[in-house]
């Protein structure tokens, strides 16, 4: 953590992974030249630690804002976690069975989820992450930083139940759920808080609807050719596609590599 001259957030999908989900040796070989250069690099992302271990060590990544701003380590050392209730997860317990659906829940250390279905099988086919164990155990002394409601559908019912939680729906198959105004962009914030960082300079690297907030949080916004329209709208500089070495091609136009 010493000489940060800046931070460098990169969500995975769409953005730092290629059409595979895996890491290239030419973004390897450009995060260590971000170190190299005193830039902090830290991914942003919906998954959780024990789900990017495997992207973490090809990367050379160790620091990250996980489960959509409820988990920030750096370094490999935790540094802020936001936990539900055992109350808050029984309830959604409860809706997400009423409405014939699965969920997941997450910590840094394990997912497990309530039971399989087909939708539950497509959406960590969708990332290229195999099933989470069913565990149907009493929640009451587990740590959930993170739910995922399996749906194709029931977005608004989620949304009028649970007004204290905030949802992205990141794909077809599944809902992250976190707490209100957790964002990516709030563990940017509460990043800089618990650590007491000086004001350096953030660029933000997404694709999706879930990196909205983590542009909000950045100086500079570089969103992916394959970014949604969204934003590229707010950014503000527009890259190649990641299958087109999109990470590469902007760090080189910031003079970060």
């Amino acid at each position: 953590m010493e000489n940060i001259q800046a931070i460098a957030f990169f969500d995975l999908d769409g953005t730092l992974l290629n059409h595979e989900s895996q890491i290239t040796p030419e973004i390897t070989t450009a995060i260590s030249a971000l170190k190299d250069n005193h830039v902090l690099p830290m991914i942003a992302t919906g998954r959780t630690v024990v789900e990017i271990e495997h992207i973490m060590k090809d990367s050379g990544i160790d620091s990250a804002i996980v489960m959509n701003g409820q988990f920030i380590q750096v370094e490999g050392q935790k540094i802020y976690s936001d936990e539900f209730t055992y109350e808050e997860c029984l309830k959604m317990y409860e809706h997400v069975k009423s409405l014939g659906h699965e969920i997941s829940y997450y910590n840094d250390q394990q997912i497990w989820c309530s039971g399989h279905s087909d939708i539950l099988e497509n959406a960590y086919a969708f990332i290229h992450s195999r099933p989470p164990v069913i565990d149907q155990s009493n929640l009451k002394n587990k740590t959930v930083n993170m739910m995922l409601v399996l749906s194709e559908d029931g977005d608004e019912h989620y949304l009028k139940h649970f007004p204290e939680m905030t949802f992205y729906r990141n794909g077809p198959y599944s809902i992250d759920t976190v707490r209100k105004g957790v964002s990516k962009g709030s563990g940017v914030q509460n990043l800089f808080k618990t650590l007491v960082l000086p004001k350096v300079p953030t660029f933000a690297f997404g694709d999706g609807i879930n990196d909205l907030a983590l542009f909000d949080a950045c100086d500079n916004k570089i969103a992916m050719g394959n970014a949604r329209k969204e934003l590229k709208e707010r950014s503000s500089y527009i890259t190649k596609k990641n299958t087109e070495g999109g990470i590469i091609h902007a760090l080189k136009h910031f003079d970060l590599i």
